[in-house]
């Protein structure tokens, strides 16, 4: 009789030992969490439609590689901040139905958060210089995970739309603008 309650005890103390175990793992998750979700400034002006604030900041950062400009560009190639990508996108996802927001969103937090550890980097991608920030993108276009090749073309495709939408951007890939609504000097 008394070995099974000193069987308890041991039991009990086991499972104060379990159960601290587990509150600090989730402790440092949180902690971790929160301090990889802080840092991302954006202007007093800026107001979202859908993306948090980290969001909005992963895709600018990912929108001015995924369009930078080629080696040896003739004349002002406009930047993907010129033209507002990122806010392109935002107003973009906030049309998305809920489910296809949530997975952009997951694919954002792996570009920002995990992404960079299989490109060999051990920071977070908006921290990354741009030659880095080019080999996690790479990495996902040429992964053999299609949910993660898919991620990346589902970017690479927002941040086109983003891009090529102002008239800025025509002349670089030879569109002169719809005919539809043209002024009688074209479009400039």
């Amino acid at each position: 009789m008394r070995e099974s309650a000193e069987n308890r005890k041991l039991l009990t103390r086991r499972r104060a030992l379990e159960l601290l175990g587990a509150g600090v793992v989730v402790g440092a998750g949180v902690v971790l969490a929160a301090v990889r979700t802080t840092g991302y400034a954006l202007p007093a002006t800026r107001r979202l439609a859908a993306l948090a604030d980290w969001q909005f900041v992963v895709v600018e950062q990912a929108a001015r590689r995924i369009a930078a400009p080629d080696d040896g560009a003739e004349g002002h190639v406009p930047s993907p901040d010129e033209v507002d990508v990122a806010g392109f996108v935002d107003e973009w996802v906030s049309h998305m139905d809920r489910p296809v927001r949530r997975d952009l969103g997951r694919f954002l937090a792996y570009l920002e958060h995990v992404a960079p550890f299989g490109a060999g980097c051990v920071s977070r991608f908006t921290r990354l210089r741009a030659p880095e920030q080019d080999r996690v993108l790479r990495q996902l276009e040429g992964s053999k995970n299609d949910l993660l090749r898919a991620g990346f073309e589902g970017l690479k495709s927002l941040v086109f739309m983003g891009y090529y939408r102002s008239p800025r951007t025509w002349r670089l890939i030879g569109y002169d603008g719809p005919l539809l609504g043209r002024p009688s000097g074209g479009w400039r």
